[in-house]
């Protein structure tokens, strides 16, 4: 016997796909078939074979893959959006910051003494510095020699903050033939008040920038610690004497620079006035107005720190303990005056 098996392709059915399983099978032979050279006939059985199932391939869309060509639009949209939002975010992020120190602040406290003087002494911390190391002047003198040619020459010296007059020069004519000129300076080193004056000022600007903070923004951290009352006494009782000695340290020294800044200084300084052979007179008087204004803002600042000692003193525990004191003191009185009473 031989067995025959058989599989039906793919487009006999009428509308039925590729691998699918064919029920109707031929018809048998009523006879069975016989090869030639063979002693007996051979019987055929028929068996169906079943096809492997194959399944057709579906094209699968997914929005994130990178081969669909529909999906890299919208990735590239996705990241756009996050990255425009990522920039908004980052914009945003210092604006509520300053919004939220902005909304924070108490700006009822300047209103009281204690902050209301810490304004006044940050601005005239700034006009104290500002006007002493931003000052510059010029003097000057004249020279007329008595020769044949009767030269005359303008002398013009600029000088400023810091005050180191032994540093600036200027050229002294001559009126002789064998030389010209020759190079003179100022008399005088002033700038130890005045480096000592400025820096003050800066120091105590920044100090008062600190403090106004802590008081507009964390009053209450201020008042619930005892430290930071008692530290803020103590720095404004230093600044009040390092105000005072600088003020007048400053002063003097002003003095002095107008001294040996005027035109006769000059004139007397030079060797070439003491002769016959020139004429010297004075020229072009420095003005000391900005610097006159420095002094008197040191002296401003004094008094403002020294008045302001005594709101900060109000703040610190030893004011507390010196009325605690006094209350716990008066009921006692009370009681050894009614005992003296009645004796």
């Amino acid at each position: 016997m031989v067995n025959v098996y058989y599989f039906k392709p793919a487009g006999q059915s009428g509308g039925r796909g590729l691998g699918e399983r064919e029920q109707q099978r031929p018809p048998r032979p009523t006879q069975p078939a016989w090869i030639p050279g063979g002693r007996r006939p051979l019987q055929l059985r028929y068996r169906p074979l079943r096809a492997p199932r194959v399944s057709s391939p579906q094209p699968h869309h997914s929005p994130r893959s990178p081969r669909s060509p529909r999906a890299a639009p919208r990735s590239r949209c996705a990241s756009m959006s996050s990255t425009e939002s990522s920039s908004r975010t980052a914009d945003k992020s210092p604006r509520e910051q300053v919004d939220r120190l902005l909304v924070g602040l108490r700006w009822r406290r300047l209103e009281e003494p204690l902050g209301f003087i810490k304004v006044l002494q940050w601005l005239f911390a700034i006009f104290a510095f500002g006007s002493c190391g931003s000052y510059s002047g010029e003097t000057g003198a004249t020279v007329r020699c008595n020769n044949e040619a009767k030269d005359v020459s303008a002398i013009i010296v600029a000088f400023g903050y810091p005050f180191r007059l032994n540093r600036v020069q200027y050229e002294m004519p001559l009126c002789d033939d064998e030389s010209t000129s020759k190079t003179m300076h100022l008399m005088g080193d002033f700038s130890a008040p005045a480096e000592f004056f400025v820096t003050l000022g800066i120091f105590s600007f920044f100090y008062t920038i600190a403090a106004l903070v802590i008081y507009l923004r964390f009053h209450k951290l201020y008042t619930e610690n005892r430290r930071f009352p008692l530290v803020d006494f103590c720095v404004t009782v230093s600044f009040t004497f390092f105000w005072l000695v600088a003020a007048a340290a400053w002063g003097k020294g002003l003095t002095d620079v107008k001294g040996a800044t005027r035109p006769s200084s000059l004139t007397a300084a030079m060797s070439v006035c003491h002769g016959e052979e020139a004429v010297c007179s004075a020229g072009a008087t420095p003005s000391m107005g900005l610097a006159n204004i420095s002094v008197l803002f040191g002296f401003i600042n004094f008094f403002l720190w020294a008045g302001n000692c005594w709101f900060v003193f109000k703040e610190t525990p030893w004011h507390g303990q010196g009325q605690d004191q006094g209350q716990g003191a008066s009921p006692e009185s009370a009681a050894e005056q009614g005992a003296v009473e009645k004796q």
